[in-house]
C-alpha cells in the first residue's frame, strides 16, 4: 500500500453548522478541540440539524484567538460572536437521536440571534467539560465519550472514496457534504473500510463503524439548496443493511496534536464488507 497521508482536518463547533478548515487541532477524550461542543436545540431539548433545516449550511463558524464568530456566508454582516468559554449557569436536558445529555446556555442573546435567523425559538448551548456522554457501548472499547456529535468521537474519510464518488455522478460535488474529521490522500477508494487500528501523531485509532449517511449530504453547503444526490447515486453501490456507507467512525485513545501532513500507520486490518 502506498503512503496514506494526511490532507485535511475539520471542525464543527456548532452542531450542523459551516466547518473549519484546520492545520493542525489538538485531540481530547471527546475528540477535536472545540469540535460539536456547542448545538442549537429547540424548546423540547431536540437538537436540530441541516437534515430538516438545510439554511444552517449557510451559517459559517470561526474560531478567533478566545472567541467564535458566527456568520452568514450571503450576508458577511450579519454576525454575532461569543466568548469560548462563555456559558450561563442555564442548564438544558439536550436530546441527541437516543441520547439524552445536558448542556448550557451560551448566552439568551446569542439565543435570541439564532432564534431570528431560524423564525423559532432555539437555545445555543456548551458541553461543559464535566458533562460525560458516552459511546455505544456495542462499539466502546473501554468506556469512550463524546461531544454533541451524533455518535463517535471523529470521522474519516480518503480521497480516493470521493473521487470515485465524483466520477460516477453528472455534477461533482465538495468533501464537505460528509462532514469529515479527517481526510487522506493515498490507497483505492474506500481503503478506510479496511482499517482496524492504526496510529497517527502518537494517538491511537480504532475504526469502529462504518458512517452511515443520510439526506444531510443532499444539501449543497454553499447555497443550501437539496436534491437526490450523492445519496441517490451511493445508494447503487455503498448499500449494506439497508444503509448508505460512506466513511468510517473513530475511537482513539490519548491526546496530542494532530497536523495535515501526517502519516497514517496502519497496524491492523481488516476485511471489506462494500465495493
Amino acid at each position: 500500500m502506498n503512503k496514506l497521508l494526511l490532507s485535511a482536518i475539520y471542525i464543527y463547533p456548532i452542531k450542523s453548522l459551516g466547518g473549519v478548515s484546520v492545520t493542525q487541532s489538538y485531540i481530547e477524550e471527546r475528540g477535536l478541540q472545540y469540535d460539536r461542543r456547542w448545538v442549537l436545540i429547540d424548546d423540547q431539548g431536540v437538537f436540530i440539524t441541516q437534515r430538516k433545516y438545510p439554511l444552517l449550511s449557510l451559517l459559517q463558524v470561526d474560531v478567533l484567538d478566545n472567541q467564535l464568530k458566527i456568520s452568514h456566508k450571503d450576508d458577511p454582516l450579519e454576525t454575532i460572536s461569543f466568548f469560548i468559554d462563555q456559558q450561563t449557569n442555564q442548564s438544558f436536558a439536550v436530546s441527541i437521536w437516543d441520547d439524552l445529555t445536558m448542556g448550557f446556555e451560551v448566552d439568551p442573546k446569542v439565543s435570541e440571534w439564532f432564534s431570528r435567523y431560524m423564525n423559532f425559538n432555539v437555545r445555543l448551548v456548551k458541553m461543559d467539560q464535566g458533562t460525560k456522554r458516552h459511546v455505544d457501548p456495542k462499539y466502546a472499547t473501554q468506556n469512550e465519550i463524546v461531544s454533541f456529535a451524533d455518535g463517535y468521537p471523529c470521522l474519516i474519510i480518503g480521497q480516493s472514496s470521493l473521487d470515485q464518488l465524483n466520477e460516477k455522478l453528472n455534477e461533482t460535488v465538495r468533501m464537505d457534504r460528509f462532514r469529515p474529521n479527517f481526510v487522506f490522500t493515498g490507497g483505492e477508494a474506500h481503503v478506510e473500510d479496511t482499517f482496524k487500528d492504526f496510529e497517527m501523531g502518537g494517538i491511537q485509532f480504532s475504526a469502529v463503524k462504518p458512517c452511515a449517511r443520510c439526506v444531510l449530504i443532499t444539501v449543497n453547503q454553499q447555497t443550501a439548496a437539496k436534491g437526490a444526490e450523492p445519496l441517490k447515486t451511493l445508494s447503487k453501490y455503498r448499500t449494506f443493511n439497508n444503509k448508505i456507507m460512506f466513511g468510517q467512525n473513530l475511537l482513539h485513545q490519548g491526546s496530542g496534536i494532530i497536523r495535515v501532513g501526517m502519516e497514517l500507520h496502519i497496524k491492523s486490518t481488516k476485511e471489506k464488507i462494500l465495493p
